[in-house]
């Protein structure tokens, strides 16, 4: 529905909510207080960890308070509320021109500093901070460096709009990665259902030395890293283990427009291009957003909720989070905006399991999803990472698919959770 709008930039709010928190790992310390005047691109919030990432303002104004706001999730998190300037000031030294910057200066210590400077993280969904993927430990021998475009999540189209209007500065961005990684080798991956992208794509990267194109089959959810891997490059990531175990590092076609304008134009990731659709919504849009944004004003752009709503998804239908309120703000890992009518959001009522094994077939990680949903539900952590409920992708597949309506998702994620921090209280033992 939305492939064919292009990215429009959306008005600046009157306040934005910043969270400290908007990445995988250590939440950032927070920097300003109550009172304070900032610049947009001024950095708010500073890495607290190894895996953490930097937080600056998307937005010129005074901090009204620093508070506890709820998120996308319905959790309290810390967040950094700014009461917006329209007369913009950008901090020193960041460039936002238009011009395409090819030549690459920066040397490979500089290009993880610049990438964790501007707090970069994958915007496919993980929000792992980018700095991190590129500090390679001793030993581990990367060839390839994989550019995730294949988009498998239905209704969202942010990515194949980026593919299609920014694809030289994603090239750049793939340059820099590469040098920053020390590899002589990318390839992007496109699902063929975005042919536009593909033939465009591969008219760019033929001027680019190292990067080729890739089409794949529709097939979800083939945008998992490690189905992706296996796809392109037909090696397998053993459980347990990470991409860079097989010789990979795989990053986002947004990751690598971010790491473009965080390195050539020394710009934090303050924005991100994101998608609100729906089949009942009034008109669809990929816009350009700025972080802290209040997703109701992105509903009062595109004509207001329909009478018939009955839920409203932050990312996508198969692994999106249902919104409690329209008063949280966008944030890095925001993909999308979905809104879906009563019969679309219609879930049946639970019933026993019935022992069909469609869970287990659909599973692209070859795990058993009945028996981690009642570990999670139980909260059998040992058992739960015996069986290899931290491999889990999160991709839905077996609630779609089981006859019984069990929510097998829900209760993995929670299992997941609370395995992760049973493995993080027993290394830090």
């Amino acid at each position: 529905m939305s492939a064919g709008e292009p990215i429009v930039s959306f008005p600046l709010p009157k306040q934005g909510v910043i969270p400290v928190t908007q990445h995988l790992g250590a939440p950032a310390k927070v920097l300003v207080k109550r009172g304070d005047t900032v610049k947009t691109g001024q950095l708010i919030a500073q890495t607290a960890g190894f895996i953490s990432a930097n937080v600056h303002s998307p937005f010129t104004g005074k901090v009204k308070k620093v508070d506890q706001t709820t998120d996308a999730s319905g959790y309290k998190r810390q967040a950094v509320i700014i009461d917006v300037d329209p007369q913009e000031q950008w901090e020193e030294g960041i460039d936002t021109s238009h011009d395409l910057l090819r030549e690459i200066t920066a040397d490979a210590k500089e290009i993880v500093e610049k990438i964790k400077a501007n707090g970069v993280v994958g915007l496919g969904g993980a929000t792992f901070p980018s700095h991190v993927k590129l500090m390679v430990p001793e030993g581990k021998d990367i060839r390839y460096l994989i550019i995730n475009g294949v988009e498998c999540e239905p209704y969202l189209t942010n990515d194949h709009r980026l593919m299609l209007e920014k694809a030289d500065e994603m090239m750049v961005g793939i340059q820099v990665l590469m040098k920053g990684l020390h590899v002589k080798k990318a390839i992007i991956g496109v699902e063929a259902n975005k042919m536009d992208a593909i033939k465009h794509l591969k008219d760019k990267a033929s001027h680019y030395e190292g990067i080729t194109v890739e089409p794949l089959k529709v097939k979800y959810p083939q945008g998992g890293e490690k189905q992706l891997i296996k796809a392109l490059i037909n090696r397998e990531v053993p459980s347990g283990k990470l991409p860079l175990d097989v010789g990979c590092v795989v990053n986002n076609v947004a990751t690598a427009f971010a790491v473009y304008e965080a390195v050539q134009k020394n710009k934090p990731l303050i924005d991100r291009v994101l998608t609100v659709t729906g089949k009942k919504l009034l008109k669809t849009a990929n816009l350009k957003v700025r972080i802290g944004t209040p997703v109701s004003q992105l509903l009062d752009h595109v004509g207001g909720l329909p009478e018939d709503t009955g839920k409203i998804v932050s990312g996508g239908p198969m692994t999106g989070k249902a919104l409690t309120t329209t008063e949280v703000p966008v944030v890095k890992g925001t993909a999308g905006i979905l809104v879906m009518d009563r019969e679309e959001a219609w879930k049946a009522t639970p019933r026993p399991c019935i022992r069909c094994a469609k869970c287990t077939q659909v599973c692209p990680q070859g795990l058993e999803p009945y028996l981690l949903h009642q570990y999670g539900e139980m909260k059998r952590t040992e058992e739960a990472e015996y069986d290899g409920i931290m491999d889990c992708i999160e991709c839905g597949s077996c609630n779609y698919t089981c006859p019984s309506a069990r929510p097998l998702l829900e209760y993995i994620r929670y299992g997941k959770a609370e395995t992760g921090q049973m493995i993080r209280n027993r290394k830090s033992n």
